[in-house]
């Protein structure tokens, strides 16, 4: 027992500061954006869910109408990536329940809706999944370099608008990359259900 003590006694500072640099952060970026920008801010923010789970509705609906046995296999996976992130996400939040910035720090400015708890970015996540998704699955330049660029702005926007600290939306974004990452690597399970 005294050993954890001590542990968490060590740990607090490290989680204090990270706190500050987190908070810093988000303040900077928050406070000092450009508020003409807040409506293009506010259509990114509100693409990701839209963005991420219709295109990988819209890659099953064609994969399976056009009965290619490939399509089908790189729709199915897109989609259950995408799926699985939002439900490894929800669980994060529901169980850390970490408040949203805007209620701990009220001179933040809220400009976009965000209920749930914080930690992490579901937007974030979402956002992530789907373009690490796509990319591996159709690994073209013209296809992976907007995705992540989109993916980025969704992570900025969720900051800029107040409603997430940087750290949900790292954390979200691993998340993202990490989910599709491993179900590309584990393709062959999905892929033998398919055949």
């Amino acid at each position: 027992m005294k050993k954890y003590l001590i542990f968490l006694l060590l740990l607090s500072p490290i989680v204090l500061y990270s706190q500050n640099i987190d908070i810093d952060i988000l303040k900077d970026i928050n406070l000092n954006r450009n508020k003409n920008l807040d409506g293009v801010f506010r259509v990114i923010t509100d693409s990701a869910s839209t963005v991420a789970y219709g295109l990988a509705v819209l890659l099953l609906v064609i994969a399976f109408r056009r009965k290619n046995i490939d399509a089908r296999q790189r729709s199915v996976y897109v989609a259950v990536s995408v799926t699985t992130t939002a439900i490894i996400a929800t669980i994060l939040k529901y169980s850390i329940h970490r408040p949203r910035p805007f209620i701990t720090y009220p001179f933040l400015e809220k400009v976009t809706s965000g209920g749930s708890p914080s930690f992490p970015s579901g937007h974030t996540t979402d956002a992530f999944a789907i373009a690490t998704a796509v990319s591996l699955a159709y690994p073209k330049w013209y296809i992976i370099i907007p995705s992540y660029i989109w993916a980025i702005a969704v992570a900025y926007s969720r900051m800029c608008l107040g409603v997430h600290y940087p750290s949900d939306v790292l954390v979200g974004a691993f998340i993202g990359i990490i989910t599709a990452t491993i179900w590309y690597k584990e393709k062959h399970l999905l892929y033998k259900k398919i055949k």
